[in-house]
């Protein structure tokens, strides 16, 4: 038996076939006919000197020799796609991939796009809203943006890009009836419940603790999305423990007001990840660039306010 590698037209013919478990199938997908198909895989055959399938009436089950090259097959094609994929992105400086959770996305950068796409005409922006982790290669994304307590970022850039504020917010309407934090409890709290993983708790609970109201208050209704929940709040729904990264328009707009300046900080944060060394293209370079540019916004928000960490809270 020779080590020799046979043709790669045979061993994506034999790929396709193992994964649909159909020569049919795997011929529409590589756009051949099944004859050809079943050719290409009788040459690899052939070139092994061992069956690969076993044709049946109907359908085609793999031998053993075919069950041990299908893992093997299938990880060096993932890995060619995700190297050709890598290849084309460090050759194109025009387009950037941004992915973001869909809440961030909604309320903070969709409503200032169009001030990067004025600056920067050259350059095509294209946005993933997604909460999953993130694979650089598999997923075709240049840039993250992701909010968490942090993790392991070895072997990508990452930088902290916001820290994380909560504080209660109404409609103006609704502020007008408060006078102190207790009368917050007159109203319905709502939960947007994308809070729950941060450590120690940052919650209605903890806020009213914060401000020596000592009995916890009922939070309903939960929203799986922040910017539902938000949007809530904006028609005088009720109050929302507003998180500014995510309220800054709002509070801008004047849609939205803080009744108390007292907010709870987090050590959730947002950072910006992409490929080490990828930081440096010209496109994500620019991205990043206007990004920290924008996010300064913050600070004003950040001077009429006083702090309290939810760490210092208890329960």
């Amino acid at each position: 038996m020779h080590d020799r590698l046979p043709p790669l037209t045979a061993l994506r013919a034999f790929d396709a076939a193992a994964r649909h478990m159909s020569f049919a199938k795997a011929a529409a997908e590589l756009n051949v006919t099944p004859a050809a198909l079943s050719f290409q895989i009788k040459g690899l055959e052939e070139h092994l000197g061992a069956p690969l399938f076993r044709r049946l009436n109907r359908a085609v089950e793999l031998t053993e020799a075919g069950k041990a090259l299908a893992p093997g097959a299938a990880e060096g094609f993932d890995a060619l796609r995700r190297a050709w994929m890598a290849t084309r992105r460090s050759l194109d400086a025009r387009t950037l991939t941004v992915t973001a959770g869909p809440a961030f996305t909604a309320k903070w950068l969709a409503p200032r796009l169009f001030d990067f796409a004025q600056k920067h005409p050259d350059i095509e922006l294209r946005f993933s809203a997604s909460l999953r982790l993130v694979d650089f290669d598999r997923d075709d994304v240049d840039l993250a943006i992701r909010f968490g307590m942090g993790g392991d970022d070895a072997g990508v850039y990452s930088r902290v890009l916001v820290r994380e504020w909560l504080a209660p917010m109404v409609a103006p309407h609704l502020a007008e009836r408060l006078r102190v934090p207790a009368d917050l409890l007159k109203l319905r709290l709502l939960d947007d419940g994308n809070l729950d993983f941060v450590r120690p708790p940052c919650d209605w609970a903890a806020w009213f603790r914060a401000m020596g109201v000592a009995d916890p208050p009922e939070v309903t209704p939960q929203f799986s999305q922040a910017d539902h929940a938000i949007d809530a709040a904006e028609t005088g729904g009720g109050a929302i423990l507003g998180r500014i990264s995510l309220t800054t328009k709002a509070l801008q707009d004047g849609r939205l007001v803080i009744p108390f300046p007292t907010a709870l900080t987090t050590r959730a944060h947002y950072r910006v990840l992409c490929p080490a060394g990828a930081e440096q293209k010209p496109q994500v370079q620019a991205f990043l660039s206007w990004l920290f540019d924008n996010v300064g916004e913050f600070a004003a928000h950040d001077r009429q306010m006083s702090f309290i960490d939810a760490g210092d809270v208890g329960t």
